[in-house]
């Protein structure tokens, strides 16, 4: 007789032996998650970065593992492509959008909801044009200014529907570091260098513009290894003798083979990294 057989008939045998009555069915431990329409929501507005494009199809996002790893139903809004003007102009993405706007749906979710975290990316989009600019510093000078004001639009209204929920903005990696390594940028070195200071001047600004509105910012390129002085050098098991930051942004990003800005699942996981520390 099969074990498990021979095991209920032994049961079986000493109910019907004793006067005692047979236990009760017991009662199942309630279950640690939530029903899903009482869950706490993690609401992520943006771009590319938040819905997890990446070459030949899309990888878990950044704002994917944050929802999971804080236990939180995600409402991804984000498109690929957006700009920070788009946040109030166009159609969000995804199965909770409504055919309404990014800003409009969240709004939204903020007052129907119980939002635990909002989550923004924006403004890589606005900047990929000033890599190729004869003038980028301008470029990206000018862009930056438009840039604060849609993000000081789009947070002001977050903030009147939702004025206590936790609000984390989050910049990028510096791709352009790529461009050291990348054949398809003839002056690649020169951009690379440029880069730095562009990344310094935009994740400044916008960190001041998060911070008006009490809202926290993850520094993305400082976690994701810019900033870092390209004096320094490291061996590359593909690029050779590289700069440490380039070598670290080729890891995280498909920027220096494939000329693709978007992150790695590394880099996915890296900038939840960055998203949970600047929360606590």
């Amino acid at each position: 007789m099969p074990r498990f057989a021979l095991v209920l008939a032994l049961l079986v045998a000493l109910g019907a032996c004793t006067s005692t009555p047979p236990p009760s069915t017991p009662v199942p431990a309630p279950s640690s998650t939530p029903p899903p329409d009482e869950q706490q929501v993690h609401l992520s507005i943006g771009d590319s970065y938040a819905t997890g494009f990446a070459p030949g199809g899309k990888n878990e996002s950044f704002a994917q593992i944050v929802a999971k790893q804080a236990d939180l139903k995600l409402v991804n809004l984000a498109c690929d492509g957006a700009t920070s003007a788009d946040l109030a102009t166009k159609p969000a993405c995804g199965p909770d959008a409504g055919g309404k706007t990014q800003l409009d749906a969240a709004v939204e979710v903020l007052r129907g909801k119980k939002t635990a975290l909002v989550t923004l990316v924006i403004g890589g989009n606005d900047l990929a044009p000033c890599a190729l600019s004869q003038e980028p510093l301008e470029c990206a000078t000018r862009t930056v200014a438009d840039i604060q004001t849609n993000v000081a639009g789009t947070l002001t209204e977050l903030r009147e529907a939702a004025p206590d929920v936790r609000i984390i903005g989050l910049t990028y990696p510096d791709v352009f570091l790529g461009a050291w390594v990348n054949p398809s940028f003839p002056n690649g070195k020169n951009l690379a260098r440029l880069s730095v200071t562009m990344f310094q001047d935009f994740n400044t600004r916008i960190a001041a513009q998060y911070g008006r509105f009490g809202a926290k910012f993850a520094d993305v390129t400082s976690s994701t290894g810019g900033y870092g002085a390209l004096t320094e050098l490291t061996r590359d098991p593909k690029y050779g003798e590289v700069p440490a930051s380039v070598a670290k942004v080729c890891a995280l990003t498909y920027f220096c083979d494939r000329t693709d800005v978007h992150p790695t699942p590394a880099g996915h996981q890296a900038i939840a990294d960055a998203v949970t520390a600047a929360g606590r």
